[in-house]
């Protein structure tokens, strides 16, 4: 048996858009739901969601199983020995792709990339998982380096002022713009629609894009998620399983409880 390739990791170096969905429900019934709509990638997120190892493992394996979805996991924490470590844990799970919250400096993404990778390129444990299927990938070792994909999420001012040098890093694949802790890092805390707070994601994404490395986001807003792609952003997440249910069952509840309508 072979290394599988990372296909999402191939998308980004050809800059084909990538349509993701974010998934904080932390429910295997929910993410088999979603990964049968057709999106290019699923996040589970470890970092705001009640995610352990065996749930993110658990969607995981239910989205291998809709080939056209790549899964894609945020850990909840990338810095130092803790940080490290989860990274081994998750890609020890069979994940490639690791998207990285709170990445302000270029010292903290080189050592997230050498979490991200066996010697001697970097400082991975190396242990039988089922990422080398148990050792059915006889070469998962020797192969895995090249295939692991790395996303840091740029949250801050200070993240922003390092894009290009985080950028540079070779072993970085995309850097991907938090909207909310972006917003809260400029002053504007729950209002990540505010002009400032746009007028900086515009710029980053530009400047990402100009560095040659893919540029992402989150939003559920339809029109914004298409000026981030015709700005040039790769990897775009365009709504969250939470938030779709919280909308559609409010509003069908509204439809129902409000008054009828006078004949």
């Amino acid at each position: 048996m072979q290394t599988p390739v990372n296909p999402f990791k191939q998308a980004l170096a050809q800059r084909r858009a990538q349509i993701g969905l974010w998934l904080g429900l932390a429910d295997h019934y929910v993410t088999e739901i979603c990964a049968g709509a057709g999106f290019d990638w699923l996040l589970i997120d470890g970092e705001h969601s009640p995610n352990d190892l065996r749930s993110i493992l658990q969607q995981a394996q239910v989205i291998a199983g809709y080939p056209g979805s790549h899964a894609i996991a945020r850990v909840p924490v990338g810095h130092g020995v803790g940080g490290t470590a989860i990274i081994k844990q998750f890609l020890d799970l069979g994940i490639q792709t690791l998207l990285v919250p709170m990445v302000d400096t270029p010292q903290q993404a080189q050592e997230l990339v050498q979490a991200m990778r066996y010697p001697p390129q970097g400082i991975r444990g190396v242990g039988g998982a089922r990422a080398s299927r148990w050792g059915r990938y006889p070469d998962y070792a020797k192969e895995a380096n090249a295939q692991v994909c790395l996303l840091v999420q740029a949250e801050t001012r200070t993240a922003l002022d390092n894009i290009e040098a985080m950028a540079a890093i070779d072993g970085i694949d995309g850097i991907f713009i938090g909207p909310s802790d972006l917003a809260a890092s400029l002053g504007h805390v729950g209002n990540w629609g505010h002009p400032q707070v746009q007028q900086a994601i515009e710029d980053a994404i530009r400047r990402i894009v100009k560095t040659g490395k893919a540029a992402g986001i989150l939003t559920p807003d339809e029109g914004l998620a298409r000026r981030y792609l015709e700005l040039g952003a790769t990897f775009v997440a365009v709504g969250l399983d939470n938030n779709l249910l919280a909308r559609a069952t409010t509003q069908l509840a509204a439809r129902f409880k409000s008054p009828a309508p006078q004949a």
